[in-house]
């Protein structure tokens, strides 16, 4: 079969685009050494019954799973329920809790399985008279749940908790409240608004600086119930900044989808673990990248993870909370499901063109590991869109 395709672009011509080879990413299903690595997991809705957002989210239950078993053997963590499996955009703690206890039955069925799970407060049917104490109990039964079932929780960031607080003090009485009561450290999750904006202001202040103030003065007052910190604020001078001040012990999981090469390789201040988004998308280079910074070979690392970037900044470009259409969109090229749809329709926020250039780009970077089932795919695609 021809390693040629006719792509459409902007201004209405089309050309004939040639891939590359696949990458020679050689894996290793052990963890990396030197990084903690999450793999933030989306889900794989039921194309015969998803409908709209405002509908209950049904799950190709083998294919998700399935995904978070591919994460694992490339030697990565799962990040379980948290946005990029669309949380708060379509699946809700109804369905949240139901993966989160057959993923975690599946990772004690695999040696050295890492994962990680999303509490939040996503259940609560929040309005005006939404209390502080209401968003206690709505994150006392979702942490209780996890631990329920033996797993570490990932404490999200609530959105009714953003409605309803009024200083930063209600913060600290939250997460004090939350972090007392918990088995084993967690991990905090500082979503910005670029990827939700019910969150801005979080931490009780629309500034950056007064917000990560308060914050690490919920660490440093419960810094043994805390494992690490990550930040999603695409904005690489705060992570630098808060690395820096984190109580020693604290981790720093970047959630930096556009910088994370130079935030995991550190310098001499530090380092940040990763809990990342793309890490879905491109988990057989990201695995590759760390296991050779593990391996002390900076060159190999770098050559890897640069061309990922373009992907990476092109899936998470403005409005970034449709990231989600491309981190599935790869997993269909890449044949790691039979269809390209996500639940409530979400695939509905990017435009044809911004599929055909992640196609470019994901090939580029040498993530297309079976270039006749790319095309293939790709050409169906673009036929169900109009272009053929």
């Amino acid at each position: 079969m021809s390693s040629m395709i006719r792509l459409p672009r902007a201004d209405g011509s089309s050309d004939e685009y040639k891939l590359h080879e696949p990458g020679a990413f050689s894996l290793a299903s052990a963890a990396p050494r030197s990084r903690v690595a999450y793999a933030a997991a989306h889900v794989v809705c039921d194309p015969l019954t998803t409908t709209s957002h405002e509908a209950f989210a049904t799950l190709d239950w083998e294919a998700t799973l399935a995904y978070r078993r591919h994460l694992w053997s490339c030697g990565l963590g799962v990040a379980e329920a948290m946005d990029t499996a669309q949380r708060g955009m379509g699946l809700g703690w109804s369905i949240a809790s139901k993966l989160i206890r057959r993923s975690l039955d599946e990772a004690r069925a695999i040696p050295g399985a890492l994962i990680s799970c999303g509490a939040g407060t996503d259940h609560l049917i929040f309005d005006q008279s939404t209390t502080i104490d209401d968003v206690i109990g709505a994150y006392e039964e979702q942490c209780a749940f996890i631990e329920e079932h033996s797993g570490q929780i990932i404490l999200m960031a609530s959105r009714a908790l953003a409605a309803c607080a009024h200083t930063p003090d209600d913060y600290i009485r939250v997460y004090t409240r939350i972090l007392s009561q918990v088995k084993q450290p967690v991990i905090l999750h500082w979503l910005g608004d670029m990827f939700d904006p019910a969150l801005y202001g979080y931490w009780g202040s629309d500034n950056v600086d007064a917000a990560m103030q308060t914050c690490l003065e919920i660490i440093s007052s419960n810094t043994q119930k805390v494992d690490g910190i990550k930040i999603s604020l695409l904005e690489r001078e705060s992570e630098y900044t808060m690395r820096r001040l984190l109580p020693e012990g604290v981790r720093m999981y970047t959630g930096d989808d556009f910088h994370y090469p130079e935030m995991l390789q550190g310098d001499e201040q530090g380092y940040s673990h990763a809990l990342l988004g793309i890490f879905d998308a491109i988990a057989p280079a990201a695995a590759a990248a760390l296991h050779a910074l593990d391996a002390g070979d900076l060159e190999r690392y770098t050559a890897i993870f640069a061309p990922t970037i373009p992907l990476s900044r092109h899936i998470f470009q403005t409005p970034t909370v449709y990231y989600k259409a491309g981190v599935v969109f790869m997993a269909y090229l890449n044949g790691h499901q039979a269809h390209f749809r996500l639940v409530g329709g979400l695939e509905n926020g990017r435009s044809l063109l911004h599929f055909v250039e992640l196609f470019r780009l994901a090939d580029q970077a040498g993530l297309l590991r079976d270039p006749e089932l790319a095309i293939a795919r790709m050409r169906q695609f673009l036929a169900l869109g109009g272009y053929a």
